[in-house]
């Protein structure tokens, strides 16, 4: 396939006031998601959380809000749907709202449930919607997206140990405002991003095959799923290790996912630019490269050298998410709804399975088990991303 015209597009400028908007939305809405595992913790006592019940909560928090995605990808595709954005900020800030005032562990998975259908129906009218106010460099624009839900999943941890620190389990309630600010925000601006359609609509056809990679598109799936297994794995098991094994503080959980998260939102802006010179292709295959030994280091270290290393492993399995969906968008040019839906979604919920499956091997085998085969993945990643097509 030849993505010269993708690197040589036609100048489209860039809507910068509407994607600025579109990241800050991706912000409130991730920051929600980035704030459960960091409340796990904080929940293990009133229900009773086991690592396979902690787990089972991160996968019903992915599977509702990652592998149902394509449907709204779908939905997106066929008609823009714009009411999505703001309706889906909502849904996210009142569902992990209200999850420190659930009475039950029931009731629990229902509002996690809830907060990841707004995720869920949040993201693939973004990536669209930012696709078309990008102008021409694509994997730029997407970064600057993106980084907005990365910064926005790294200030989750330390938004909620603030919160449970002040106000007990009912600090989650304080989610609830950014949430509703956004909300009426997006609201108001819906008619300029419709406005802003046609335009990006000519962008995308100038600067895409029009023929679809179905294969490629495959083997992207693969690596996004491999990928983002290793990264909720360590999301969701580090502060389990570091409390359970490590005799560490709990406060610990938000600084230490913050750097990894963080470290990722600020790799987001440097990958994109890099790989609208060098190809995204050859960025991830790299960037997972770097991040299985990285992970090795970062569980023999202590103090902070193991900050700087899960730094340097946030900065390179975090980074390569906005170009796997530049990737999909070039794979499937005619469904660009669709292509984020797999990629973001799809891709990254059936990942999140595994994250259920390393509670098991935890509960059996022991933490430093389980973060060990987290190591292994972006190695595995790494060799699926060399078999997909070379961008010239």
């Amino acid at each position: 396939m030849n993505f010269e015209s993708a690197t040589q597009a036609s100048r489209v400028k860039t809507n910068r006031r509407l994607l600025a908007l579109l990241s800050i939305g991706h912000l409130v809405t991730d920051m929600n998601q980035g704030a459960l595992p960091a409340l796990l913790p904080f929940l293990r006592g009133p229900f009773d959380l086991s690592y396979t019940s902690a787990g089972i909560i991160i996968l019903v928090a992915n599977l509702t809000s990652s592998v149902i995605q394509p449907v709204f990808g779908y939905l997106s595709d066929r008609k823009s749907i714009r009411l999505l954005l703001p309706w889906g900020v909502l849904l996210a800030a009142i569902g992990l709202g209200f999850s420190g005032t659930a009475p039950n562990y029931v009731v629990l998975l229902l509002l996690v449930a809830l907060a990841g259908v707004g995720v869920a129906a949040y993201h693939p009218e973004g990536y669209k919607s930012a696709f078309q106010v990008a102008g021409s460099k694509t994997a730029t624009g997407l970064s600057f997206f993106t980084v907005g839900g990365n910064f926005g999943i790294a200030l989750g941890p330390p938004a909620i140990t603030l919160l449970m620190s002040l106000f007990g389990l009912p600090g989650t309630l304080g989610l609830l405002g950014p949430g509703l600010l956004v909300a009426a925000a997006l609201a108001l601006a819906l008619p300029a991003l419709a406005a802003a359609q046609p335009e990006g609509e000519r962008a995308a056809e100038k600067t895409e095959s029009r023929k679809p990679m179905r294969w490629a598109m495959a083997l992207l799936v693969g690596v996004v799923i491999l990928r983002s297994w290793s990264q909720l794995g360590l999301v969701s098991f580090i502060p389990f290790y570091y409390v359970d094994l490590l005799k560490s503080d709990p406060r610990v959980v938000g600084p230490l996912l913050f750097v990894f998260l963080a470290s990722g939102a600020v790799g987001t802006l440097v990958g994109g630019p890099l790989a609208d010179r060098w190809g995204a292709r050859r960025y991830i295959i790299l960037s997972l490269l770097t991040a299985a030994p990285s992970t090795g280091v970062f569980l023999l270290l202590r103090g902070w050298p193991a900050f700087l290393a899960l730094a340097i492993v946030g900065f390179a399995l975090v980074s390569t998410f906005s170009l796997t969906v530049v990737l999909a968008q070039r794979y499937l040019p005619k469904s660009l709804g669709m292509a984020s839906g797999l990629t973001v979604g799809f891709a990254i919920g059936t990942g999140g399975i595994g994250v259920a499956l390393l509670g098991w091997v935890a509960d059996h085998f022991g933490l430093q088990l389980t973060l060990a085969l987290t190591a292994v993945m972006p190695l595995v990643a790494s060799g699926l991303a060399s078999l997909l097509p070379k961008e010239r």
